[in-house]
């Protein structure tokens, strides 16, 4: 099957759409033919985007505000009149925190982000993904199967969106809907960047982000964005499941002590 023909005729939400990972799965679908509105809290991206690429929509709303999901969906239905799939991309990662530093209040409003927007979009999507027989694809992370240091309330929520997944896929199945997770580890964005430039050697943060992979690089945002067309147009037979796109980061053994942690040596045998 052409690339442009894959998913043609079908309308993409993309949430988070107006750079990184989501820029990267905007473009993709458009590649493939699909429909694709564009919903970022931030309107230079999202519009300069929209202005670029064929097919799209850009529409300016906030996964935290229910009353901004209920309209995305009212615009899109409006426009396109039909939903195929919706992808919830939208995520935030804080710079890194001891778990004494971290607030209550700071906690909540992660989850707000990474998790009960994916929730409300999902609900109120649903109604027409069910008449499409469409399918939901959330963005988790390598980080809910490995942990990460100093990112308690962010690896907590993106375990969430895998085990929500699972759940949704279950409930959605009886409609012919299915609900998949991506699980990216490393992958160059804007995000990832600014993150490094926050830590006090920007220059060994990059480094040590890209050795953690056995490929020898971080990922990019088109190759996320493959596996998610791949998920929405090809991976009929898939619900429930989770696709690590991570450079096989998770993959063999690695010093994990820190300097100065106590390490023993084992015992030795007579």
């Amino acid at each position: 099957m052409a690339t442009g023909s894959r998913y043609a005729g079908k309308v993409v939400i993309v949430t988070g759409g107006g750079s990184g990972i989501g820029a990267g799965i905007v473009r993709a679908f458009v590649e493939s033919g699909a429909q694709v509105v564009i919903c970022d809290k931030e309107e230079l991206g999202g519009k300069a985007l929209a202005q670029e690429l064929p097919r799209t929509v850009f529409v300016l709303s906030d996964v935290t505000r229910e009353e901004d999901m209920r309209n995305l969906v009212s615009e899109t239905i409006s426009r396109f009149d039909r939903l195929d799939c919706v992808v919830n991309n939208a995520g935030y990662h804080p710079p890194p925190q001891w778990p004494e530093e971290i607030s209550a209040q700071d906690f909540r409003e992660l989850l707000e982000v990474n998790l009960l927007g994916m929730f409300t979009l999902t609900k109120l999507a649903l109604p027409y993904l069910r008449k499409s027989r469409g399918n939901v694809i959330n963005i988790s992370s390598l980080v809910k199967e490995t942990g990460q240091t100093q990112a308690v309330p962010y690896v907590a929520s993106k375990g969430a969106v895998t085990a929500m997944t699972k759940a949704f896929a279950l409930d959605e199945s009886q409609y012919g809907v299915r609900v998949n997770c991506i699980s990216p580890g490393n992958i160059w964005t804007p995000l990832w960047e600014e993150l490094a430039a926050a830590s006090p050697d920007p220059k060994a943060t990059i480094w040590e982000g890209t050795v953690a992979q056995p490929l020898g690089r971080m990922g990019q945002p088109a190759e996320v964005a493959a596996a998610a067309v791949f998920l929405a147009s090809e991976a009929s037979f898939c619900t429930g499941a989770e696709l690590f796109v991570t450079g096989g980061a998770e993959l063999g053994y690695g010093r994990k002590a820190k300097w100065g942690a106590p390490v023993k040596a084992p015992a030795t045998h007579p």
